[in-house]
Formats: C-alpha cells, structure tokens, sequence
C-alpha cells in the first residue's frame, strides 16, 4: 500500500510539473527574431528632389527674395544718406556748429543702418526656417498618407540622383550612400512630388502658407533615373 501511495504521489506531482510548463510557455513572449505577422514594406524618398521641384517651395522662396531685394533698397539708400553727411562735413571745419551736427547726424544715420540690418537679417532667417518648416511638415503628412494607403511600414530617406564619376568629392560622398540597392518601385519620390504638385493651389491675394489640399490621392510612380 505504501508503494502505491508513493507511485501515485510521484505521478501526480510529474502532472503538475507538465502542467505548469505548458502554462509558462503559454505566457512566454515569443522571440524577437520571430517571423512578424505583418510584412514590413520599405519605401525610399529623395527629400532634396522633392524640396527643390516642389512648386510650392519655389514660390515662397522667390516671395521671400522680393522682400530682400526690397530690404536691400531701402539699405542702399540709407548708405547713400551716411554717405552724403560724411562729404557734407568735409566742407566744414572740425569743431563748428555746422559739423558737430552734421556729427551727430552721421552717428543716428549710422545706428539706424545697423539696427535696421540687424533687425532685417533676423527676420530673414526667420521667414526662411519657417518656409522649411511648412514645407518638411507638407511632405511628411504626403508621405504618411501615402504609406497607410500602400501599406508601407517604413520610409527612409536617399539620394536618388546617378553616381557623378567626374567629381572625387561627389563620387566618395555617392558611394558613401546608405541605400546601395533598391527596386524601382521602392522609390516613392516622384509619387509624393506629383501629388503635392497638383494639390497646391496658391492663393490669389498675400502668401501661399497655407495652401488648399484637393482630394487625390498619391498614386505609386515607378520611375527612376
């Protein structure tokens, strides 16, 4: 009897031993290596070639050059004024009412001028970084948009343009690229570029910051140069 008592406790304890591996293998999270559900997509995206034939981004550049230009009149003129008060003391002596105010005239002329260049090259660069903003942020929405519709899981930034075998500075820079192979339809580029092309409509009056988005949609492009 007391062997038999044995026997059972030792089976039944092996049972409780099955049971609670299987139940921790249960809970144990796979391994990371472990083939994923979903299939990961990857798509490539040249940022510079979409910057630089980007409609939009030509506009306001060339907005934003009219008022330099604009700027840089209204400096000229304010140099030639320094200037015109710098030959009018030299018809005075040093020390006479005349050239003591012709002085101080010259150094709120020259404050001025400073103030002024200071004040414009501030907001110049400040207009600049926010027309880079605008237009990243653009992309970047385009790109998400059109990752959810073609199921990309991830998009990568690269250079889509050829090898320049001319330059060894570009041919080294080229060859130290990260992307060393990718099909045609891996390169989003054009797709992205087309839809934000059609989409922009500038407004008629003022800036074009906040343009209206039509209803397309990106559709994939599968040209490469």
């Amino acid at each position: 009897m007391k062997k038999l008592i044995t026997s059972a406790t030792v089976i039944a304890i092996a049972g409780c031993v099955t049971c609670f591996t299987e139940t921790v293998s249960a809970q144990t999270p796979a391994p990371a290596n472990a083939k994923s559900s979903v299939e990961h997509k990857v798509g490539l995206i040249d940022m510079a070639h979409v910057f630089k034939n980007y409609t939009k981004f030509s506009a306001l550049r060339e907005e934003l050059k009219t008022e330099i230009q604009q700027s840089d009149g209204k400096a000229k003129a304010m140099a030639e004024q320094i200037q015109a008060v710098q030959k009018e003391m030299q018809d005075f002596k040093q020390g006479s009412p005349e050239y003591l105010a012709r002085e101080k005239q010259l150094a709120q002329a020259a404050s001025d001028f400073e103030a002024f260049r200071k004040v414009a090259q501030r907001d110049f660069l400040r207009k600049e970084s926010r027309i880079y903003h605008t237009i990243y942020m653009e992309v970047t929405e385009t790109v998400k948009k059109y990752a959810k519709i073609y199921n990309y899981t991830l998009i990568m930034r690269f250079n889509r343009e050829n090898l320049d075998t001319d330059d060894p500075k570009k041919l080294i820079q080229g060859m130290n690229r990260q992307v060393v192979f990718h099909r045609a339809d891996d390169d989003i580029t054009l797709s992205v570029l087309d839809y934000l092309n059609r989409s922009y409509k500038p407004s008629s009056g003022g800036s074009s910051i906040a343009p209206t988005r039509s209803t397309t949609r990106p559709t994939p492009g599968t040209k490469t140069r």
